[in-house]
């Protein structure tokens, strides 16, 4: 029966993607009973070169069409575009379990116990073969109406060489790890560990936008010109200071930093951080945009953001297989099954900066100006702006490659004032008024070999109030498709393959 269900789940996959051509950091792999003739990692005096390639086919209920510069789906209905406008999209996609990307890894010894550390790595789109780049598909979509656009999303990937992390530092087992350099925020480092979907785009919150991760704007997620130091005692406690002086072309202008503190004990672990960002990146939706600009409108903000994450992983005893051993000889335990428990909070308040943005470049060099004269938002937030994320989510991996997991993700948004102007009708005439988000997503990934995994999954999103307005069918919408609706949903649907090297 197992050898069966993964044979169904691998050519459920790769039908599904023939078909789409004809109309249009995560846990150590478990052991599996299928011949790896490949090396576990390609390692030369501690430079490891790794390459990861997501690609499968997917479907969508209410969506947009891939784009000439973004070719996945926006899977989450809480994005800054809200491109949704009730089409039904099948179609070859990329990225459902994670971004594609490759990079280089460094961990070498220098003596005395003391190593070198270092990343340098960039995403890529695996069906175009370009870059990951975010920016320039809201340049793409500059000033067209809902109708006339394709996908398109908020990121600080912007096309970069090197748009992931880049970064150097030392280690030792005493006295902690400092790395400078371009690098993740504790957040964003966070949830990727407490996200029962590891941040997946196509069925997480926390993977596809990247809110959470950047403390409330998505370019914060990655820090440039960051100093980060982490003190780990053995496996039982773990602690960190992060300083970025921000500036041009990132997705801060001012000084940021955070903190984490953790523990864990057997099967139990805790961790929480706090985050400070002053001069924070929000786009706005490309119909802000002026049609044909080559710039990207924005508001500017100084995010404060706290959060609080646990998990806890049950081992299932192994077994031995004693026919092929004496009793001289001992068998080795075999790996048992595993089941892991997932929770999380975030608290996001987002105001108006202290130090206002007159110019200036997002990630990637786009300019923020959104034509002569005209600066970023800097008061897009006259009161603060409230977000509430909690999630719960529980994962069973069978030792023989198998893994089910099911996850549940809530948003709240407080009622606030942008641009002096307030929430006077509610319900989803404006976006600033108090809205929520839910989605509720199930995933199957089957792991053939340490190098290769299949995966099908579905998720359904349904924004209300605040949160859906300006989407097609609210009071709130643009450019003629108003209407008396108060939310918008979207049920996806992906399955296809991931290859790691």
């Amino acid at each position: 029966m197992r050898r069966t269900f993964a044979m169904s789940l691998a050519m459920a996959s790769l039908m599904a993607t023939a078909h789409a051509a004809d109309v249009g950091l995560a846990p150590a792999a478990p052991a599996v009973p299928f011949y790896d003739p490949l090396p576990d990692s390609l390692t030369w005096h501690g430079i490891t070169f790794y390459a990861t390639l997501d690609v499968g086919y997917a479907y969508q209920t209410n969506g947009r069409p891939t784009g000439a510069v973004v070719s996945t789906l926006e899977f989450i209905p809480f994005t800054t575009t809200r491109n949704y406008t009730g089409q039904a999209i099948s179609t070859l996609a990329g990225n459902g379990l994670q971004q594609s990307n490759i990079g280089l890894k460094i961990d070498t010894p220098i003596g005395r116990d003391w190593n070198i550390v270092g990343r340098l790595e960039t995403g890529f789109d695996p069906l175009r073969g370009e870059l990951a780049n975010g920016c320039v598909s809201f340049i793409q979509n500059a000033g067209l109406t809902y109708t006339a656009q394709n996908s398109n999303a908020d990121s600080g990937r912007c096309g970069q060489a090197l748009n992931g992390p880049a970064y150097g530092g030392i280690s030792n087992p005493l006295y902690g790890t400092l790395t400078v350099g371009r690098q993740q925020s504790f957040q964003l480092d966070e949830i990727l560990a407490y996200d029962p979907m590891l941040l997946s785009y196509a069925f997480s919150l926390l993977g596809y936008s990247g809110t959470n991760g950047g403390a409330g704007s998505t370019q914060a997620a990655r820090w440039d010109n960051s100093a980060k130091y982490v003190y780990q005692y053995g496996n039982v406690f773990h602690a960190g200071a992060m300083y970025a002086m921000g500036g041009e072309d990132t997705g801060i202008f001012g000084n940021s930093m955070g903190f984490l503190i953790g523990t864990a004990y057997k099967g139990f672990s805790v961790d929480a951080v706090y985050t400070k960002e002053h001069g924070a990146v929000n786009l706005q939706t490309a119909v802000n945009d002026v049609f044909g600009s080559q710039t990207l409108a924005a508001n500017i903000s100084d995010n404060t953001a706290w959060s609080v994450m646990a998990k806890y992983t049950f081992e299932f005893g192994g077994h031995a297989p004693s026919s092929m051993y004496t009793k001289a000889a001992k068998a080795p335990e075999a790996p048992g099954d595993k089941l892991t428990f997932y929770a999380g909070y975030t608290h996001i308040d987002q105001a108006n900066p202290n130090s206002p943005v007159l110019f200036g470049d997002s990630a990637g060099g786009f300019p923020l100006t959104v034509s002569a004269g005209t600066l970023p938002d800097n008061n897009a937030f006259t009161t603060d702006k409230i977000l509430q994320f909690f999630w719960v989510g529980a994962k069973y991996e069978f030792a023989w490659g198998l893994g089910l997991t099911g996850a549940y993700y809530h948003v709240n948004q407080n009622s606030y004032v942008a641009d002096n102007a307030g929430c006077p009708l509610g319900g989803a005439s404006k976006t600033d008024c108090a809205g929520a988000f839910d989605q509720v997503s199930f995933l199957a990934d089957y792991i053939v070999t340490k190098h290769l995994d299949v995966y099908a999954g579905i998720t359904y999103g349904k924004v209300t109030n605040g949160l859906a307005s300006a989407f097609p069918g609210t009071p709130g919408a643009k450019f003629g498709f108003a209407g008396t609706g108060t939310s918008v949903d979207t049920t996806s649907m992906m399955t296809g393959f991931r290859i790691r090297i």
